[in-house]
């Protein structure tokens, strides 16, 4: 396993007008490792999420992947290295006018890695690995369940064979049924494919089935980074109303 941390943040800062978000945060997480970012109402989850994949910069501080700064390099090797990681956005962001076939099969067709028979194989592949039926490469997003978006999305994730895998809420607006089997597809592929794993989430459920660490955002950086039992042991006043909430009812810690 390699030493280099797979995702490093060195004092990520990051601010929306007079508002400081982040505040000298530093996260480091290890190959292999399924780590759930947590964090209350507007501590920046997803804002952290989308500066680890290049969609927002942070106003100060270092993003990298793969031991490289995430922007180093002329565009032929940021692309390279973007094709290292996949992202699994929480409503799926699915291109409605497009096929789950035509979906999954684009950031090869975008990237010309494949040709049109080698994209028909690799679309069914993806779909076998997610769970899903040949026959649902037909449809539209339209006609799919929440449940179903979510594969499709996953497979469009994967079809890079990415090392590291960032999820946003990966269980949001899944019932009780489909969340535990969308849970156990993640962490089958987890083991599988040997993936690095990032998940935003605010579900303390999902959060105890999936993660080998807890990353705890709160006053603008990481006041805690330990497997789910130390987090639970925690005195940090966030990390207990965190998981109070999810045996009194737990309130919606989701919005960014």
């Amino acid at each position: 396993m390699s030493t280099v941390p797979v995702v490093e943040l060195r004092g990520i800062s990051t601010r929306f007008g007079n508002k400081l978000v982040h505040d000298g945060l530093d996260l480091s997480i290890e190959s292999g490792e399924m780590v759930a970012l947590v964090g209350g109402s507007g501590s920046g989850k997803t804002t952290l999420l989308r500066h680890i994949i290049g969609l927002t910069r942070p106003a100060s501080g270092r993003v990298k992947l793969f031991g490289e700064d995430l922007f180093s390099g002329g565009i032929a090797l940021q692309r390279q290295r973007r094709r290292r990681f996949g992202v699994l956005f929480q409503q799926g962001a699915l291109f409605s006018a497009l096929t789950v076939a035509e979906n999954i099969a684009l950031p090869l067709r975008e990237l010309k890695l494949a040709t049109d028979a080698e994209l028909d194989d690799l679309v069914a592949l993806k779909l076998d690995m997610v769970g899903l039926r040949p026959d649902d490469a037909l449809l539209m997003p339209a006609e799919l369940s929440g449940g179903m978006i979510k594969r499709v999305a996953l497979a469009r994730a994967l079809a890079l064979e990415p090392e590291l895998l960032l999820l946003d809420e990966p269980t949001a607006g899944l019932d009780p049924e489909r969340s535990a089997s969308f849970v156990a597809l993640i962490r089958t592929l987890h083991k599988a494919l040997e993936l690095t794993v990032v998940l935003v989430t605010h579900d303390v459920d999902t959060l105890k089935a999936l993660a080998t660490q807890v990353a705890v955002l709160a006053d603008g950086r990481i006041v805690s980074l330990a497997s789910v039992a130390a987090t639970q042991a925690s005195d940090h006043p966030f990390i207990k109303r965190f998981f109070a909430a999810a045996v009194t009812g737990p309130a919606e810690q989701g919005a960014r």
